[in-house]
């Protein structure tokens, strides 16, 4: 037997902020940059669905899109989200700038907080790099903050969505906090 399947519809920028304004939350997003492995991009996309995340966006070149290998690894998460496939990730962060949403990246270098010391219960995004080169220089550049994870042993880093989950569930356990507290 052969499926046929249609190419994947990608949402618009609009369509990703719709989504926590439907749910009266603050922005939740995920912005990826250049990230190239399929299975690294499905293992996000099911973690972002698992937090609640209200969309994800990502580039159109130099990065994966949704592919049935992509599709396979999310465990099928990609059909429970809304994601963005735009030309320029540094526009896009400005228009999120516009729309009252703070900018979060995730990169290991000095000048980053720690990741426990981030306000995650902002409107925000949250932007990974690519597994080998991490963010790009303007991507960087354009973040509002940078948080890092703290590494003990004798690794230096992690598989970007090795990271990217935990920095998603750390922002998620704050934010459920935060709205208990509010309560």
């Amino acid at each position: 037997m052969v499926a046929r399947v249609g190419e994947y519809k990608y949402a618009d920028i609009e369509e990703v902020l719709a989504v926590a304004h439907t749910r009266g939350e603050p922005a939740f997003l995920l912005m990826l940059d250049a990230v190239q492995d399929p299975q690294n991009f499905g293992t996000l996309l099911r973690t972002a669905e698992a937090v609640g995340i209200h969309g994800v966006v990502i580039a159109e070149r130099r990065a994966v899109g949704v592919t049935p290998a992509v599709i396979k690894a999310s465990a099928g998460a990609v059909h429970h989200l809304k994601i963005a496939r735009v030309t320029n990730l540094a526009r896009t962060i400005e228009a999120f700038k516009r729309a009252n949403v703070w900018i979060v990246g995730v990169e290991n270098v000095s000048e980053a907080k720690d990741v426990a010391e981030m306000d995650y219960t902002l409107p925000l995004a949250l932007v990974l790099g690519s597994e080998g080169a991490g963010l790009s220089r303007l991507v960087r550049d354009k973040c509002d903050f940078l948080v890092r994870l703290p590494m003990w042993g004798k690794v230096s880093s992690l598989n970007v969505a090795v990271a990217g989950s935990i920095v998603l569930y750390a922002a998620k356990q704050q934010r459920e906090r935060k709205q208990r507290d509010d309560k």
